[in-house]
């Protein structure tokens, strides 16, 4: 079992990567291999439908996606949708989603957003074949205090969504494995 959590965020003080690092950890303490990345540590070109596809970092990220059997998407929410990082992500990466089990950590500064991860969702299951687990973390600022999550119901979302990823991806074989 290979579980891959994407941290998506470009700001340095991220509400969506402490909910990442919660997610990782709670994974490590049930037993799965468990790879973290955070897209600072790859800058990736914008997607230009042409030579941005053959960037160095392109190609790595690309690797720790097709070799995931199951990946959280760590986001923050803007302007009602994930952030144009993941976006871009997805779009420099494209095929090699395909038919992976995927969760969601959103992190945002309102309640009023918590459908907006839909969207995305969507993308991933329709072009991708993606199984989209149906439960996922949505935390507002109250939920950190600047060096983890504090929440103890938002911890605990989280605990159980590792549980369910973790399940759904050991459970799932696309048609073509």
């Amino acid at each position: 079992m290979s579980i891959l959590v994407l941290s998506c965020s470009l700001n340095p003080e991220s509400n969506s990567r402490l909910l990442a690092k919660a997610f990782s950890v709670a994974c490590v303490e049930k037993g799965a291999v468990t790879e973290y990345a955070d897209l600072r540590n790859f800058p990736l070109p914008l997607c230009d439908g042409a030579d941005a596809y053959s960037h160095e970092n392109v190609a790595k990220v690309t690797a720790l996606i097709e070799a995931a059997q199951g990946i959280v998407i760590a986001t923050p929410i803007y302007n009602y949708d994930a952030n144009a990082a993941v976006k871009n992500l997805l779009e420099l990466t494209g095929s090699s989603w395909e038919a992976k089990t995927v969760a969601f950590l959103c992190a945002a500064g309102g309640q009023n957003s918590y459908m907006s991860i839909m969207g995305l969702a969507n993308s991933l299951m329709l072009d991708f074949r993606c199984v989209i687990v149906p439960r996922f973390v949505y935390a507002t600022n109250s939920a950190f205090d600047g060096g983890g999550v504090s929440d103890p119901k938002v911890r605990e979302r989280i605990a159980r969504l590792a549980d369910e990823l973790i399940a759904l991806s050991s459970a799932y074989r696309s048609p073509a494995d």
